[in-house]
């Protein structure tokens, strides 16, 4: 199957704002407002409610959503599950290793791995290097054309056993590295309607939803939409740009379903992304719509898309989504859909008031 055209902010919408630079995007995070485990329930998290362009702002508890839904809404959430696995080791010399694997290249060859791997400029195709807590080890094919590597992976001693499993049961939870406590239930870094494998991160602000609430929104005529972006490098690479339209983004792969897409394009409501993810596969989505619609259906296809301060928006009216670190492309598509100056209003008013930030952290909805 042919991917359709990779979508970029310049097609997309307006045109990009030149003048914008990393700076216009930085605030002080302190260490201690990073959330370093998840709340219990998932659904007792703070939630900012957000009017985009100008308004007050409210004071919520994620359970209250649904005060703010319609009957008409329609909530479109990620349903990429967390595949990616951590595993630690050490080379053939007896140096400590460390890889994320990321997805199977099954292009490749079978049990063949696209991964990242520390420390990277050491690890050279052909090295070997043993992961004993997993009871896996690995060949070094070659690099990737993002700078990981590819791994051919098999269980140490030639012993039986499938490598997927093995990775899903021993590879430890792939935190992002500003997370240093230890995750005691492995669940609480997947969504509870996580589905489809693939996926190197969480699309956290699905986090937040458990299945009673989920039952309400359905309960009050929102309909529930899923789309897939499988997060990856794209999402998390930091801009190391100065001007930021000369960032790029890595590749990532997203699908819309025709259900999906037929839902988006007959909603009378608004259409809520559930997360930055869901918001980039639907804005990825218009970009092949025909006339009249917003959105067409991808079965698989590929999205660079970089959304910033400039991009106008088709598919999506609201969001939910968590707050983010500093110089993020995260950061930028909150302050592209809030509005820069409500962007930094809310931000200010989180860190005065003690939300936890980041992947574990509290939420925001913008409006």
């Amino acid at each position: 199957m042919t991917s359709p055209p990779t979508a970029d902010a310049a097609v997309l919408g307006e045109p990009p704002t030149p003048s914008l630079h990393l700076s216009d995007f930085d605030y002080e995070l302190p260490e201690d407002r990073i959330a370093q485990e998840p709340i219990a329930p998932r659904d007792a998290a703070r939630l900012l409610v957000v009017p985009r362009g100008t308004g007050a702002l409210e004071h919520r508890i994620f359970r209250e959503l649904p005060e703010y839904l319609r009957p008409d809404d329609l909530l479109v959430v990620n349903e990429t599950r967390v595949t990616a696995a951590r595993l630690l080791g050490q080379r053939s010399t007896g140096a400590a290793v460390e890889a994320l694997v990321l997805r199977p290249a099954i292009e490749r060859g079978a049990d063949v791995y696209e991964a990242l791997v520390r420390p990277g400029r050491k690890i050279l195709p052909g090295d070997r290097l043993l992961f004993e807590e997993s009871g896996l080890q690995a060949e070094v094919l070659d690099r990737t054309e993002s700078g990981g590597r590819y791994l051919q992976l098999d269980v140490m001693g030639g012993g039986d056993g499938d490598v997927a499993v093995r990775l899903e049961a021993r590879g430890r939870v792939p935190l992002p590295p500003y997370i240093t406590a230890p995750l005691a239930d492995r669940g609480r870094y997947q969504t509870v309607y996580a589905r489809t494998p693939g996926s190197a991160a969480a699309p956290t602000a699905g986090l937040h939803f458990t299945p009673e609430l989920l039952a309400q929104i359905e309960a009050m005529g929102v309909c529930i939409a899923r789309v897939r972006l499988d997060v990856g490098l794209g999402t998390f690479r930091p801009i190391r740009t100065d001007t930021i339209a000369e960032h790029e983004m890595h590749a990532e792969t997203f699908a819309v379903s025709a259900e999906t897409a037929s839902l988006v394009n007959g909603c009378r409501g608004r259409v809520v992304a559930v997360g930055t993810t869901s918001l980039r596969a639907l804005e990825s989505a218009a970009q092949q719509a025909a006339t009249g619609e917003r959105i067409a259906p991808v079965a698989e296809g590929e999205t660079r898309l970089f959304v910033y301060p400039g991009y106008t928006f088709r598919a999506v009216d609201a969001l939910v989504t968590n707050f983010h670190q500093p110089h993020s492309t995260l950061l930028l598509l909150v302050a592209a859909f809030a509005g820069r100056e409500q962007m930094r209003t809310a931000y200010q008013t989180a860190l005065a008031d003690g939300y936890r930030f980041l992947s574990f952290g509290d939420a925001m909805f913008i409006h």
